[in-house]
């Protein structure tokens, strides 16, 4: 049951440990909307270690959503390179242009308005206008599950991001809360590398396939090496690309990519798009 002296000494662990070992990133140092957006964007399945030097590099080179709404895709894609995921990268060039379009620039507040950028859900809508804003909203990823379930469904398997939702919103310090859920979230970041990873009795738990010789490997390289050479024809391409791609994964993958209006092809030289 979640009474109020529940939820009192939960706060209490989470934030000793907040200010005991809190982490410091470059995003929580400055937390201006726009910057917030990028790590956002960068900081999905992606490790945290490996997002400072990007967002760094990014947040001097394309400043506003102005600046990035006026690179090159290919550019974009060139910066992103190592990141992986590279629709992210699209999606954010994107998002960029319908700030400047139909927000003056400015990153909107609402989470329902960020929920009209590309490629934004709700977890991202309301990470954004929490952590920009200081918005108290509602929202869950792998290290706030972690904590509610190690906490409060202890010894239970299938749970369900439904029940834990609710927990979230009962726990939520709505008089700060970018300060709650960086305490959240760095608490999980721990649980996990001292125990057993509790998300493991989450319902939606899956393990992810391993990249090398992936078709998501074939797929990255292809944009890889069209962001840094410029455009190739297919057979090149194929030949310079450095992982093992049977013919139908690679035509494939370009088939995919075009869908996807990351690469476009012309007289069977293959770019990327824009």
């Amino acid at each position: 049951m979640l009474t109020s002296s529940r939820i009192t000494g939960f706060r209490k662990i989470i934030y000793s440990a907040y200010e005991a070992y809190g982490r410091r990133f470059p995003w929580r140092d400055n937390t201006e909307a726009w910057g917030i957006l990028v790590s956002e964007f960068m900081l999905q399945q992606t490790q945290t270690a490996r997002v400072v030097s990007y967002w760094k590099t990014w947040m001097e080179k394309w400043p506003s959503p102005a600046h990035l709404n006026e690179a090159s895709l290919q550019e974009v894609l060139f910066e992103w390179s190592g990141l992986g995921y590279n629709r992210r990268a699209r999606y954010l060039k994107e998002s960029a242009g319908i700030i400047v379009r139909d927000f003056g620039g400015k990153v909107p507040a609402a989470p329902g308005d960020l929920a009209r950028l590309a490629g934004v859900g709700p977890y991202t809508a309301g990470a954004i206008a929490c952590f920009a804003y200081n918005y108290p909203s509602v929202f869950i990823e792998t290290n706030i599950r972690a904590v509610m379930l190690h906490f409060f469904f202890n010894g239970q398997k299938g749970i369900t991001d439904r029940e834990i939702m609710p927990v979230i919103d009962a726990a939520l310090d709505r008089e700060n809360p970018r300060k709650w859920y960086w305490a959240l979230m760095d608490y999980g970041a721990a649980l996990k590398k001292t125990m057993p990873n509790p998300n493991r009795h989450s319902a939606h738990y899956g393990k992810q396939g391993g990249f090398k010789g992936s078709f998501r490997q074939v797929r990255g390289g292809i944009v890889r090496l069209l962001a840094s050479r410029g455009p190739l024809a297919a057979e090149e391409l194929r030949a310079r690309l450095d992982v093992p791609a049977g013919e139908e994964d690679f035509y494939r993958a370009l088939e995919t990519l075009g869908r996807e209006s990351m690469v476009a092809e012309k007289d069977g030289v293959y770019g990327i798009k824009g």
